[in-house]
């Protein structure tokens, strides 16, 4: 086994293999997160581990976008395990083809779930706690996703009364493991 062969294979992070999104290989790390052995991954489309349909499609459009311009992409998510259970997750991707940025990509994975619980959200309500996250207001959120700022405000109210948070620093905090 090579050096390089080695680093992937015992990397601290999960990392993977991706050709046109499906996974070719992955490391250790990789199948701990995601539950199983290495050898169960290989050919598995990474659909399979996100909370829906919708949420792989509306990721990827947002993902392959930005590794058009430059090449990279990365994120927090909501994923899901190969037992079913949802979970946050950092996600890292490298395109090793500019041309086609989903042809071929080295991505990493890391479980966040001890410093970020999970609150059940619907899709809606995720991608809205996401980019309070990042800092958007309510009109920029709405921008983003073709809503009024008003229904991004009845978004955020439903956010704070399903994290039992008083106020949007507190909902920030928690939805992104912060101590409080």
């Amino acid at each position: 086994m090579t050096l390089a062969d080695l680093a992937f294979e015992h990397a601290p992070v999960g990392l993977c293999l991706l050709e046109s999104r499906i996974i070719r290989g992955c490391n250790r790390k990789f199948a701990a997160i995601f539950g199983g052995d290495p050898a169960e991954y290989t050919n598995i489309p990474l659909a399979n581990f996100y909370p829906s349909r919708e949420d792989y499609e509306r990721i990827g459009a947002r993902g392959l976008s930005a590794m058009q311009k430059t090449g990279r992409y990365n994120d927090e998510r909501v994923m899901r395990r190969a037992n079913g259970d949802l979970f946050w997750c950092r996600v890292r991707g490298q395109s090793l083809t500019p041309e086609d940025p989903f042809l071929k990509g080295i991505w990493s994975f890391a479980d966040l779930s001890e410093e970020r619980p999970l609150i059940q959200l619907t899709g809606r309500e995720r991608e809205v706690a996401i980019l309070t996250c990042r800092g958007l207001t309510s009109k920029e959120i709405g921008k983003e996703l073709a809503l009024s700022y008003r229904t991004i405000e009845v978004y955020r109210a439903r956010l704070l009364e399903k994290a039992g948070a008083r106020n949007l620093a507190e909902l920030v905090a928690k939805l992104s493991g912060m101590p409080l």
